[in-house]
């Protein structure tokens, strides 16, 4: 039986991963990056959701965040909840989805939908030393898997805003 990870500390900064259901190249379609951003931004405003860093790669994606107002846990869940709903529906009403049957037997079973890997492997960041390893860690990420040469010219990361680029997709907390 796997364990999977328990925030303990509500308020403390955590590093964050969700992975997609077999790791499934989902977000390689800039509708279905753009309900999860959309997704994080409604956690932001509503649900006091701070993001420190993040990038979105094809099947998965890396958050450094913490909350002031709900539980972090609770915000996880609920943003798992409802991006695995949106993006599954945006997939099944997608007609130019090449992928879509593959992708829906992939990501739902028994009409029960499967997208995100169960739990999101969370660290609790309790120093800056940490911190900064983590962020360039989700910076690096886009470069270690040859989609651009420079972390700064990926445009679903918080890369281009730490460089002084352009501004981040989603709103950055400052640390």
């Amino acid at each position: 039986m796997a364990f999977s990870y328990s925030i303990k500390d509500q308020s403390a900064v955590h590093f964050v991963t969700f992975t997609v259901h077999q790791w499934a190249d989902v977000f390689t379609r800039q509708v279905y990056v753009e309900i999860l951003l959309e997704s994080i931004k409604y956690c932001q405003i509503h649900k006091g959701l701070n993001v420190y860093a993040w990038v979105v790669m094809t099947n998965h994606c890396h958050l450094v965040i913490s909350s002031s107002k709900t539980p972090l846990s609770d915000i996880i869940r609920d943003l798992k909840k409802h991006t695995a709903k949106k993006i599954v529906q945006a997939i099944r009403n997608n007609e130019k989805e090449s992928r879509r049957k593959w992708l829906l037997w992939l990501l739902t079973k028994d009409n029960h939908i499967w997208f995100w890997e169960e739990g999101y492997h969370g660290e609790e960041i309790i120093t800056r030393k940490f911190m900064d390893s983590k962020i360039n860690y989700i910076h690096m990420n886009p470069v270690r898997a040859g989609i651009v040469e420079k972390e700064e010219e990926y445009l679903y990361s918080s890369c281009g805003e730490f460089y002084g680029l352009r501004k981040s997709l989603i709103e950055l907390a400052e640390m």
